[in-house]
């Protein structure tokens, strides 16, 4: 497994960054701003976007692993990977997802906790309604891991 810094063509992976998040328009407010990271084991499995929230506070904008490789610890391994590499740098990380139990003890699992949540940000910011497991996603919850 390696990981690299992907800082040239970010756009040639949004067909897995759309796993994550599923509007363009919305990845383009961050993609440029942020660190894209890309995980292989053979070949591409997983892809995140790191951003700088303030001198001591970064979040994990976007993170997806293609749907057949999901559940075989890619994903978890990205994470891994960019809070050492952010740990010097930063002392928090955030990420924000939607209200889904599964979604959320992945996170937990992760070492991240809840910290705060952002009403309506789903039915505010996108322009259809999204779903995940059959619920509607209307607030951002954030988690937060120490560094």
């Amino acid at each position: 497994m390696r990981v690299e810094k992907i800082t040239h063509n970010q756009k040639q992976y949004l067909d897995l960054l759309l796993l994550a998040d599923e509007q363009e328009n919305m990845i383009d407010r961050y993609l440029a701003n942020g660190d894209m990271f890309a995980l292989y084991d053979d070949d591409l499995k997983t892809v995140c976007v790191v951003v700088a929230v303030d001198r001591e506070t970064c979040e994990l904008k976007n993170i997806a692993t293609y749907k057949k490789y999901q559940g075989k610890g890619y994903a978890k391994a990205m994470i891994k990977f960019v809070s050492d590499f952010y740990k010097h740098n930063y002392k928090t990380m955030l990420v924000g997802t939607g209200d889904v139990p599964s979604i959320l003890s992945f996170y937990e699992s992760c070492g991240f906790k809840k910290s705060h949540f952002i009403k309506n940000f789903f039915t505010d910011n996108y322009d259809h309604p999204m779903f995940e497991e059959g619920v509607q996603l209307m607030d951002m919850i954030y988690l937060e891991k120490k560094l």
